[in-house]
């Protein structure tokens, strides 16, 4: 289209460029037409010419109607606090950024010192200062937490927003959309006091309903960095260049690498891993010491290697705490020229690793272990489900004498030593979402647990076992994974749930794991099985990380740490950093900050792995609904998880995903809410619904934003389910559960 011509009276588009960067205040279409003297015909043609800027990528407009050189940064914005030096110094990034180029990295002038945290949100004026940038905070907003994520839709010509939140019941009339419109998923700042709370749009996040947005929606609303500075993304590349040193047959000094490399390691993961953090060997050991035993390798990525403490990706690792996994996307810990390349173990490359050498008794206790820094080529990357159908004979492949056999004669020891400590075992099912290319839903599923799936996971286990006792042993810090066991409270609200069901449980028992899989024996294959096993997870204490040992409880172990997953958790990085410390090993080890602030750091790495969780889960219940949502109408499957007096909560058999059954909805009579036995009872009929019952409700509602759903009576009608006879009252459950075990990631 051709350029509108220019009056005498305007400005070259040099001109206002060179306005709009020297100008001290927000430079808007006002502010350049009272500059350059121009009169009212004139503003016709400036707003023109602007627009023609805008289109040729020249200036950019910032909230206020504001504009800036594009690239640049206004006068007034929108700024997030991303780090606090050692030497106090606060740095912050826009919060909007929609250039090409980097967003730049802000030095932010505190009035007061310390009053600004990671996390905060300013109003800040910006100053460019020789090469870099300078903020001078003019007010703080509410954190990133408080932005309201939601969508917008149209109601009597306004514009309201509709939060995510599955308990989100309140709109928002939209103040201000910021160009966003009906349909949109935003993120918006509230503003004024109730009743009159208003909303304005801050960021525009696109189509709700397309599911690569579910993961999206959990990233914002919970705060999840998932963008690099250009300064980590730099370091990332230039560290990943850093030759791994001398490899030698046995390292006699620091800075030498052992020769592993004609051994058959092989990784195990699932087909569709991102990384591939950790390696095992197994064979018979040849020592007289050990007759009928095995040594065994766990090489592990050697990420503390190119992490070294006090750098851009060490502070960026620590501000993330870990990897953050969802069905159609990663929000890594380290970037992807690390966590997907230089340290992630691929077959036929030299990689360096940080190996766990162990000496398997033949009934599978640990008998020796030590630490060395390795050079290591993989043998092959294999999946769970290829080197299980391997052992089964099912499939050939090239390393089942070799490699994945002997591996399977030593797992068996460890697996007869983990059975005799019998730690707590759940059969609760993990839900696998498969997505196509263009990230739609094919299948929502439980994943299946095979013994491949166990073989790594005890291996994992035994070199977490060996890290703790090996710092522990050598007088060095150790960031500990802690389990404590359940508190009294908690277990005597189990023993009056047990009681609804006829199960004793003695109070004054010395409690281990055991103690639970014990009474899931008793229970059998029963119908409210299922209920029990949630009941006692209930009762499980939240485990965390912390440089005080206090045990592991489920696992019935009394010193362990992770030291398998450098890639995606900050405490195993912590853990290596020690070992590499403790046994000489050369660059990257602990530093005495480090050691001393262990206690800080743990607090913080547990409260962002609990975030993690939260987004993950929350984003599994998206794609749920969504998945679901074709089946609106339909007739499903059944299980209830949990009673309230205001109704009860279902989830679909096989599936997943949780959706409420009003109380008022459920029939014509009045039901009366059980608190001990957690049941709804029907004052005529004495009809009850009871938390793990399984029934036939119909799908109302799915809603792939909050991931809800919401459950009509078939025909209107509640279920007439029959009585079984047991103490208490309570209905009888059709069908069995799925026997399906909890597979969690290698621990």
């Amino acid at each position: 289209m051709p350029k509108p011509k220019r009056t005498p009276g305007l400005p070259t588009r040099e001109q206002i460029l060179d306005f709009i960067v020297s100008s001290d205040v927000p430079a808007g279409k006002r502010e350049i037409a009272r500059a350059f003297g121009l009169i009212a015909q004139d503003k016709i043609g400036l707003k023109a010419l602007l627009k023609d800027m805008a289109d040729e990528g020249l200036i950019d407009s910032a909230p206020g109607r504001a504009f800036h050189k594009m690239g640049g940064l206004p006068k007034v914005t929108v700024l997030r606090i991303v780090d606090v030096d050692d030497s106090g110094n606060v740095w912050a990034v826009p919060e909007r950024w929609d250039a090409d180029a980097p967003a730049p990295r802000l030095r932010v002038r505190e009035r007061k010192r310390g009053a600004l945290g990671v996390g905060d949100r300013v109003l800040a004026r910006t100053e460019e200062a020789g090469q870099g940038w300078i903020a001078h905070p003019m007010k703080q907003l509410a954190r990133g937490e408080e932005l309201v994520l939601g969508v917008l839709h149209d109601e009597g010509g306004k514009l309201w927003l509709q939060g995510v939140e599955k308990k989100e019941r309140h709109q928002f009339l939209v103040s201000d959309a910021g160009g966003a419109g009906p349909g949109d998923l935003v993120l918006a700042e509230k503003a004024g006091r109730p009743p009159r709370i208003t909303v304005r749009v801050t960021e525009r996040l696109g189509d709700p309903f397309a599911p690569r947005s579910f993961s999206l929606i959990a990233i914002h609303k919970l705060g999840i960095p998932n963008v690099f500075s250009p300064e980590t993304l730099e370091e990332a590349v230039r560290v990943a260049k850093t030759p791994l040193g001398a490899a030698t047959p046995a390292p006699s000094g620091a800075g030498e690498r052992e020769d592993l490399r004609h051994l058959p390691i092989v990784a195990i993961d699932p087909a569709d891993a991102r990384d591939h953090d950790d390696a095992v060997w197994a064979a018979r050991d040849d020592d007289p010491a050990n007759d009928g035993g095995w040594k065994a390798i766990v090489a592990i990525a050697d990420v503390s290697f190119y992490v070294r403490p006090g750098s851009e990706l060490d502070r960026e690792a620590r501000r993330r705490g870990n990897s953050v996994y969802f069905p159609d996307r990663v929000v890594p810990m380290l970037p992807e020229e690390l966590s997907a390349d230089m340290c992630s173990l691929k077959q036929d490359v030299d990689r360096g690793a940080l190996v766990c050498h162990l000496q398997v008794a033949k009934n599978g206790t640990l008998k020796g272990w030590h630490f060395t820094r390795a050079i290591v080529r993989i043998a092959a990357n294999i999946a769970y489900e290829e080197a299980q159908a391997a052992i089964d004979g099912e499939i050939e492949h090239p390393l089942t004498e070799t490699a994945l056999k002997p591996l399977w004669a030593c797992w068996k020891a460890l697996y007869k030593a983990r059975e005799k400590r019998e730690p707590l075992d759940l059969d609760l099912p993990e839900r696998r979402v498969v997505l196509d290319e263009k990230g739609r839903i094919l299948s929502v599923a439980p994943r299946e647990r095979l013994d491949a799936h166990k073989l790594i996971e005890d291996y994992m286990i035994a070199a977490n076992v060996a890290a703790a006792k090996a710092l522990e042993a050598k007088k060095a810090p150790v960031m500990y994974r802690v389990h404590e066991p359940p508190s009294r409270e908690k277990l005597v609200a189990l023993k009056e749930y047990l009681k609804t069901f006829g199960v004793e449980f003695a109070l004054g028992q010395v409690v281990r794991p055991g103690t639970f899989n014990h009474i899931l024996d008793r229970i059998g294959e029963a119908d409210f099985r299922p209920q029990v096993m949630e009941q006692v997870l209930r009762t499980q204490t939240q485990a965390y990380y912390a440089p005080i040992n206090h045990g592991h409880f489920g696992l019935a172990l009394g010193s362990y740490g992770h030291f398998t997953s450098p890639i995606r958790r900050y405490a195993d990085l912590l853990v290596h950093r020690a070992l590499v410390g403790a046994y000489h090993l050369g660059v990257g080890g602990l530093t005495e900050g480090e050691a001393a602030s262990m206690e800080k750091i743990g607090e913080s790495i547990s409260m962002l792995e609990r975030r993690a969780m939260e987004a993950e889960r929350d984003t599994i219940d998206r794609y749920v609904a969504a998945f679901l949502s074709e089946r609106v109408g339909q007739v499903v499957d059944a299980r209830i998880t949990g009673v309230a007096n205001f109704g009860f909560f279902a989830t679909v058999e096989g599936i997943g995903g949780d959706g409420l059954m009003p109380v008022r909805d459920i029939g014509g009579e009045y039901f009366r809410y059980d608190e001990v036995g957690r049941r709804l009872v029907g004052d005529d009929s004495g009809t009850e619904y009871a938390s793990g019952q399984r029934l036939q409700l119909r799908l109302a509602e799915a809603n792939p934003v909050s991931g809800a759903l919401r459950f009509e009576m078939v025909d209107g009608k509640g279920a007439r389910p029959e009585r079984e006879s047991r103490p208490g009252r309570v209905i009888k459950r059709r069908g069995r559960p799925a026997n399906i075990r909890h597979q969690g990631r290698k621990r």
